[in-house]
């Protein structure tokens, strides 16, 4: 009996309305079809919007077509091939005509003679057509894929395939590839960008989400088109839409039920089982999935879901590492608790020990808690210390330990120490002390006697235990230095020294650095930067190079103090180019560099490239989130802030500084709240200054000290400005006595950058007072110092009383006609050339800069990231892009991905274009 057709597997779906028009893809399938290749292939996972993508081409691409959508029942070769005649006849009435009488008779030919009779109907056609061959994954016949491929081998030109299925089909693709002869979109291609993702959910589905929502949500789903659907159905009529977002996972009813009912339930049971088991692991390959498993198959069963296309996410070239598209990863973990809640520890647990066997603890650590094995847990993160007790490696490893019993680390003298070392690291001073004395009671215990299993004592690592007094000096010496007690600092690291043996470089190198910094804060700044450099020295010995980065931070900052700003420039710079050598992903640290050399950059006058480095410092950090780069970053942006009038931001960045402040050994020689008043001072707000003063105790008669030199320059700035507030002689006579005080400490020790300060404070002294000639002459050394390091802002920051002082000493060099007053002469032009310049702002401008960039950003679907901004801004020059990327310091392809992003933002596809509507915009 002939087969009977049922008209609507041949209907083209309309295309919907309003849709998100997709031009990036549209385009890509034209080129398919004027380069000439014989097949499309549009391959993904349900719901990426395959169906509705290629039927809005064919309704817009100009090219008539057949359209078969494909069934469970066309595995019936007579079936397959009778439709297919069918859908070619709805182009041409008579194409196809004696295939379909030949299959009505009793003993049809074989395939190819069918197959030959079509491909000659379709060779005298005169015009072009597509045929599109939809949901391709139900066909599960070796006949069918075997007809098909017969039948793409030898295509007429006329014809030109189109196949949409979940799973790649049996074809010869690599054959195809090579010859240039196939298009491919697959589900990188087809997710949702996340300006695609905004006009979805705003456009089409009417939810009006700001744009922090639709990045959370373009976030959760990966670019998911039916997930982002299936969440917009969720949202409608929700009050608490933040809420519903952070929580959408894929245990919602929705993602649950879809993915089950069309992903998993379709699976045979061994790849379903497959999927479950490994829907623990965050990242697996083959021999990983094997011993989760306890199969053999793993390669196997990774090809067939890779086919499958079933959410596999392939993370490197040679696929050897993939991971499951994470809403699908948590159905599968929904799944795999309801179906085996008994199995999840055991596979959790094979998992950890893979991972330890294969030298990775991090995975092993983290695989051995959600087992809740947690002896094995703590015994793995007591081994992989010695590794991970580095700065942001460290807060990760802590962690790890916080989530294990208390009762467990405090029978592990080796792991209450590196407890107590990676607080330390996260400036949790307090938690530390107490994780310290943990350690040192067992040293106590087993100080006179052999260990006594009755103790209950635990060690895994013999070493570390035998070190475990090295360790807790240094770390007793971290603390001390942490809390400003740098006599005990001292007598730790010279305890840590004597017991470490002189072969030992990285930990001799380590506490070297500490007792630099102790020098530091005593003030000893040459002592202090010998030290660390000897240190550093040790450190790079032992082969520990990344040190060149964190220690330049350090560096810096002393040759700062002692008014070497050319050296500490030259410091930095060192280390950026360590950087550029070192390649991508860049070193930890390198933000703090950033964040260093903005501030130098800041004192010479060059307030761009400091904005620019802390820029880049912001883009860095976020990426690392060392626990104490974000207080320095907010000080370093406010000191620029307040150099460009914003006063009132300048203090928004110093509140959000105290918050983020953690303790660490680096000397805190300018407290932010001292940074604070001198804000406040700008402002004229002398209550608050003098709160402030009173509140720390201060007094024109305290001790002095480098630690609180900062403090009682500050004071005297108090003091100055009571004075010209009140004229009260008492006072005045007051900050003359200070400043004298200060002036001869900072000079006994070596602190120029302070000495220069105090100079200028002095000129502004005598001033107030009406005494211009002694004012001059404080000024005059103050100018002779800055002038070889080019110091700028600490001058222009003084504000006219400054500027007027330096005109009256200009005019008097230039009378005494000195030849050795040339350089001055030149110096204070270009001092007097910045105070003419107008990089002070009102704070109404301000407040109106600020309004008109929100109301240009909100006119885009998603605002540009700061990395982006800078990409765009280098757009806007004669740059190429590898240019761009050696400026950037980061990969062409890094850079290319940049550029695609603002393009896709921005609404554009070309730089040119990019640049225009940036102008528009303001945001150039």
């Amino acid at each position: 009996m002939p087969v009977p057709i049922l008209t609507t597997k041949l209907y083209v779906p309309p295309p919907r309305p309003g849709i998100v028009t997709r031009p990036r893809l549209m385009d890509r399938l034209n080129d398919g079809l004027a380069n000439g290749s014989r097949l499309t292939l549009v391959s993904a996972p349900a719901g990426f919007g395959k169906t509705t993508l290629i039927s809005e081409w064919i309704a817009d691409c100009q090219r008539p077509a057949a359209w078969l959508s494909l069934d469970e029942g066309d595995n019936d070769l007579t079936r397959f091939l009778t439709y297919l005649a069918a859908a070619l006849q709805t182009f041409a009435e008579n194409l196809g005509a004696g295939v379909s009488a030949v299959l009505q008779s009793p003993q049809p030919p074989p395939t190819g003679a069918i197959l030959t009779i079509l491909l000659n109907d379709i060779a005298a056609l005169s015009n072009n057509f597509i045929l599109v061959l939809d949901d391709y994954h139900v066909i599960d016949s070796q006949a069918v894929d075997q007809a098909l491929a017969f039948l793409v081998e030898h295509q007429p030109p006329q014809l030109h395939l189109v196949i949409a299925s979940r799973e790649d089909p049996s074809l010869p693709l690599p054959r195809l590839r090579a010859r240039g002869q196939l298009t491919e979109l697959r589900a990188a291609d087809l997710r949702f960008t996340p300006a695609e993702a905004a006009k979805f959910l705003n456009q089409k589905m009417g939810l009006n989400l700001p744009s922090g929502d639709i990045a959370a949500l373009d976030s959760r789903t990966e670019g998911w088109i039916a997930g982002l659907q299936l969440a917009a159905l969720s949202l409608q009529g929700r009050d608490d839409i933040g809420s519903f977002i952070q929580a959408f996972t894929g245990s919602h009813r929705f993602v649950l039920d879809y993915l089950v009912e069309e992903v998993l339930h379709r699976q045979l049971e061994s790849t379903r089982n497959f999927l479950l088991q490994t829907a623990i692991l965050d990242r697996f390959c083959a021999p990983l999935g094997n011993a989760v498993t306890e199969r053999n198959d793993g390669k196997e069963m990774l090809d067939v879901l890779e086919r499958s296309n079933l959410f596999l996410i392939p993370l490197d070239d040679q696929r050897q590492w993939y991971r499951y598209h994470r809403l699908f990863a948590e159905v599968l973990q929904t799944h795999l608790k309801e179906a085996q809640p008994d199995r999840v520890s055991i596979l959790h647990l094979r998992a950890s020990i893979w991972f330890e066997q294969n030298d990775l603890p991090a995975d092993a650590i983290r695989h051995a808690l959600a087992a809740e094995d947690f002896d094995r847990a703590a015994s793995l993160a007591e081994l992989a210390w010695p590794d991970w007790r580095w700065a942001v490696q460290s807060i990760a490893w802590l962690d790890w330990v916080n989530a294990l019993p208390e009762e467990l680390v405090r029978a592990r003298p080796v792991l209450s120490a590196a407890y107590a070392q990676a607080l330390l690291n996260a400036g949790k001073l307090d938690a530390a002390e107490a994780r310290l004395l943990d350690a040192e009671r067992w040293l106590e215990i087993i100080s006179d006697r052999p260990r006594d299993p009755s103790t209950g004592m635990v060690v895994v690592d013999e070493a570390q235990f035998l070190s475990l007094p090295v360790s807790l000096a240094t770390a007793r010496a971290y603390h001390a230095q942490a809390i400003g007690d740098w006599l005990g600092t001292v007598m730790y690291t010279r305890r840590a020294l004597d017991l470490l043996p002189e072969e030992d470089h990285s930990l001799r190198g380590s506490v070297t650095m500490l007792l630099g910094l102790a020098q530091w804060s005593n003030g000893d700044l040459e002592a202090a930067h010998q030290t660390f450099s000897d240190g550093l020295a040790s450190r790079q010995k032992a082969g520990h190079i990344l040190y060149v980065i964190d220690a330049a931070i350090v560096l810096a900052d002393m040759e700062m103090v002692l008014g070497q700003l050319h050296e500490a420039i030259r410091t930095c710079e060192h280390a950026l180019q360590f950087v550029i050598e070192h390649g991508e992903p860049m070193p930890k640290g390198t933000e703090d560099v950033y964040t260093e050399i903005s501030k130098l950059h800041r004192e010479q006058g060059d307030l761009d490239a400091a904005a620019h480095d802390l820029a880049t410092s912001k883009t860095l950090g976020q990426q690392v989130k060392l626990p104490d780069w974000q207080h320095r970053w907010c000080i370093a942006q406010a000191r620029l802030k307040e150099s460009l009038g914003d006063l009132d931001g300048a203090l928004d960045l110093l509140d959000e500084a105290e918050r983020l402040f953690i303790r660490t050994p680096l000397p805190n020689v300018r407290p932010i709240a001292a940074f604070k008043t001198r804000v406040w001072l700008a402002q004229g707000r002398l209550t608050e200054a003098l709160g402030w003063a009173h509140e720390r105790g201060l007094s024109v008669d305290d001790d002095l000290s480098y630690m609180r030199e900062f403090e009682h320059i500050t004071l005297a700035r108090i003091l100055l400005a009571q004075y010209q507030s009140e004229r009260m002689d008492g006072s005045i006579r007051a900050v003359t006595r200070l400043l004298d005080r200060l002036l001869q400490a900072a000079e006994e020790g070596g602190r120029v950058g302070s000495v220069i300060e105090i100079l200028i404070l002095q000129a502004l002294a005598h001033q107030v007072q009406g005494d211009i000639t002694p004012a001059l002459v404080p000024l005059e050394r103050a100018l002779t110092l800055a002038e070889p390091e080019g110091y700028i802002r600490i001058f222009i920051d003084e504000g006219e009383p400054i500027q007027s002082l330096i005109l009256d000493f200009k005019l008097r060099i230039e009378k005494r006609k000195r030849d050795q007053d040339h350089k001055l002469i030149s110096y204070t032009d270009k001092l007097l050339a910045v105070f003419a310049r107008p990089t002070a702002c009102s704070q109404s401008t301000i407040s109106n800069e600020k309004s008109r960039i929100r109301n240009q950003r909100s006119a885009m679907v998603e605002p540009l990231s700061e990395h982006e901004l800078e990409v765009l801004r280098m757009l806007r020059t004669e740059m190429s892009g590898p240019e761009i990327a050696r400026k950037r310091m980061v990969s062409l392809n890094t850079i290319r991905t940049h550029t695609q992003h603002i393009y896709a933002k921005l609404g554009v596809n070309n730089r040119r274009a990019a640049v225009r509507r940036a102008e528009e915009l303001g945001l150039l």
